[in-house]
């Protein structure tokens, strides 16, 4: 692949799961502040050319459309490649994409190949990727290309939120928490600062199928924020960390829930 160089200054960001709801909002609000995005997405390339014919709409912006299956060490090694050969550099890394289970199974029938599944694409994957990213940041901060690198984990309400029906996704979440701690305190010597947003209930496809179930807590106040959240409250999140507004931040969770996490009697 020939490289075709972005201005000196001109950022990058990796944003996963970028072809719809909070993933392509976070790609858009980025994009408007003049990043060059890169949209990574596994299957559905329809989704995902809305997202980068949404961004070139804006005009003057760079966007690139990667497929690639963050489960698998080849895809993940193939990303960033191209990401390199394109831009030759990182600024921020987004792990957007996640999955809720195919089926909501109590969890004493809870399947190995549900638990597998969702555990590879919303941990294991993010995980190695994470890895992966930190080590070229690493580079390219010794050499002066990049300067205040970020990366930004979007968790869940589910890493604390019980619900017995799911339990592979909560697990999945708790571990994204985890995940942040740990390398949040191994890169802050390099300068390379690591959050997780926390989105509580967001009206995006996964949430859909339980659109009554959750209109109906949301209108008896389970959070003091009577209101579905919406994939670009997020975002707004996301933007506030790429933008520098955190300096002195890392391993910070932030909540984007209308105050879900708030204990009240």
């Amino acid at each position: 692949m020939n490289r075709i160089n972005s201005q000196p200054d001109q950022r990058v960001a990796l944003v996963t799961g970028s072809g719809r709801g909070i993933g392509r909002a976070i790609a858009l609000a980025l994009a408007n502040k003049h990043w060059s995005v890169v949209l990574n997405y596994c299957k559905d390339e329809n989704s995902a050319q809305t997202s980068f014919q949404q961004i070139h709409q804006m005009g003057g912006n760079q966007a690139s459309l990667i497929q690639a299956d963050i489960r698998h060490r080849e895809d993940r090694e193939r990303l960033l490649d191209q990401i390199q050969a394109k831009y030759d550099r990182l600024d921020l890394l987004v792990n957007n994409v996640g999955i809720a289970p195919r089926n909501r199974a109590d969890i004493l029938e809870l399947t190995e190949s549900s638990y597998d599944e969702v555990m590879e694409v919303n941990l294991k994957g993010p995980f190695f990727l994470t890895q992966l990213t930190a080590k070229w940041m690493i580079d390219l901060l010794q050499i002066a290309k990049i300067k205040s690198p970020k990366i930004i984990n979007i968790g869940s309400i589910s890493a604390y939120a019980s619900s017995t029906n799911r339990a592979e996704y909560c697990l999945s979440k708790a571990g994204t928490s985890m995940m942040t701690t740990l390398f949040a305190d191994r890169l802050a010597e390099y300068g390379i600062t690591v959050f997780e947003i926390r989105p509580g209930i967001i009206s995006t496809d996964m949430t859909r199928p339980a659109k009554e179930k959750y209109d109906q807590l949301l209108s008896q106040g389970i959070a003091p924020i009577r209101r579905w959240g919406q994939p670009e409250d997020v975002a707004a999140a996301v933007l506030a960390i790429a933008e520098g507004y955190l300096p002195y931040s890392t391993g910070e969770v932030i909540n984007v829930d209308g105050g879900f996490h708030i204990r009240r009697l």
